[in-house]
């Protein structure tokens, strides 16, 4: 089965200090892209711009993980980021 990515919506999870598309990624993988989120005080809306700015590069770890292994729901972190 393909992972298909339909839904352009996502949201922040501040229980799980992470960005929720159809996987949740830990604000640390998008820090550790986004020099300008660890030089700042990050907020929501600075964890959404990130995530938006690297959505093409999450979808694809987002695919590889997916197709790696199946789960009920997934958590990408910086270590899935190389």
């Amino acid at each position: 089965m393909a992972l298909a990515f339909l839904n352009q919506s996502r949201s922040f999870d501040a229980v799980r200090n992470a960005v929720r598309l159809l996987f949740f990624i830990e604000v640390g993988a998008l820090a550790k892209s986004d020099a300008a989120l660890q030089r700042t005080e990050p907020s929501e809306t600075r964890w959404l711009s990130s995530f938006d700015a690297l959505r093409n590069s999450i979808q694809e770890v987002a695919h590889k993980a997916y197709s790696y292994r199946r789960r009920a729901f997934y958590t990408l972190t910086a270590a899935d980021f190389r």
